[in-house]
């Protein structure tokens, strides 16, 4: 697969305009969700101001909650009142829950129509609106159900960072801290020894460039996650079973979901693939002073087994892990007992 085209923005209007016109489409239509439909859609709408036809816009919830099935045939069935046809092309406006439902509506309505992403969000520009997955939520699991099909573009204009509260900068660094562990020494250092990273958005602009620039690479080699990507899995193992746990419960960003999971497998990878511990206790703890802790007790423990079971990436009976042996020196498809997993969710609790 060739490697997806993403584009770093600097002037979005003119990033659009250039984008739109390499596309042949008939119809153009905005997905938006509750938030960004307030807070970005007026920017959007004065950078494609000079179309000739009319845009349909399509709103949904705000949250991962709204990634259901429910809310994919709201947007088929818009599409298709609107008038929709093969050649229609749709923008997805939004953080990861837009950009992964919207890319899945548009690569099944009518056997598939165009997509662009313009991601809103750090998580989305950082992870979920570059690599071509796409899919929503089901049956209490996330993202159960999608396929792999790239955006004709992916713009990432950084400037709607602005308009982010320090909850959603978090959730995408956990994204970002997660590249750096599989990239480098120096990348994960950048990461974590600097806390101004978290308010300067200058130097966030810079960071999700290098980070989307870890993503792109890896995808590129392995697009269907057959070998190499399944790097890209680091945390999300028992992140994604504590973000379905609080699905249940009160719901988190999916990137704290993920920093809780890099906790329980870099333990792991300590015990099971020599990851050093002291790099661990370091990213431990900043883990642990900027999200905190979720709550959980040894009552949860059969439930966070179960959510895991049910993990795409599993072969059979066992749990799949990506691990570490150290920065940036992958262990794929590596499995853990769950007497060791218990462990540690123990130490995640305790620590």
């Amino acid at each position: 697969m060739d490697q997806q085209k993403v584009v770093i923005s600097q002037h979005l209007e003119q990033s659009l305009s250039q984008a739109l016109a390499e596309c042949t489409f008939d119809r153009l239509f905005v997905l938006v969700d509750e938030t960004t439909k307030k807070c970005c859609l007026p920017t959007l709408s004065s950078a494609i101001r000079h179309l000739p036809s009319d845009i349909g816009i399509i709103t949904i919830g705000a949250t991962d909650q709204h990634k259901t099935l429910d809310t994919l045939s709201h947007v088929w069935s818009e599409l298709q009142r609107m008038g929709a046809t093969r050649h229609s092309l749709m923008i997805n406006l939004g953080g990861g829950m837009v950009t992964d439902l919207g890319g899945f509506a548009a690569s099944t309505f009518k056997r598939g129509i165009h997509y662009i992403n313009i991601p809103t969000t750090l998580l989305s520009m950082v992870d979920a609106s570059v690599g071509g997955k796409t899919g929503i939520n089901f049956g209490g699991l996330k993202n159960e159900i999608g396929v792999f099909n790239n955006a004709d573009c992916v713009i990432l204009d950084t400037t709607f960072l602005k308009t982010l509260d320090q909850e959603n900068i978090l959730s995408g660094y956990a994204e970002m801290l997660k590249h750096g562990l599989i990239d480098s020494e120096a990348h994960w250092a950048e990461l974590l020894g600097n806390p101004e990273n978290l308010d300067n958005l200058e130097r966030l602009a810079t960071l999700v460039a290098r980070s989307v620039a870890v993503k792109q690479r890896i995808v590129t080699e392995d697009p269907t996650e057959r070998g190499l990507r399944k790097a890209l899995n680091l945390g999300h193992t028992a992140g994604h079973a504590f973000e379905s746990l609080t699905l249940e419960r009160t719901p988190i960003l999916h990137g704290y979901a993920v920093a809780y999971g890099l906790v329980v497998e870099l333990y792991l990878s300590c015990v099971k693939t020599g990851f050093p511990t002291d790099k661990m206790r370091q990213t431990v703890q900043f883990i642990k002073e900027h999200y905190g802790r979720m709550a959980i007790t040894c009552d949860d423990y059969p439930h966070l087994l179960e959510l895991m079971h049910h993990d795409k990436k599993n072969e059979g009976s066992a749990i799949n892990f990506t691990l570490l042996a150290d920065i940036g020196d992958l262990r794929i498809n590596q499995t853990a007992t769950e007497e060791e997993i218990k462990e540690a969710l123990d130490f995640y609790r305790e620590n």
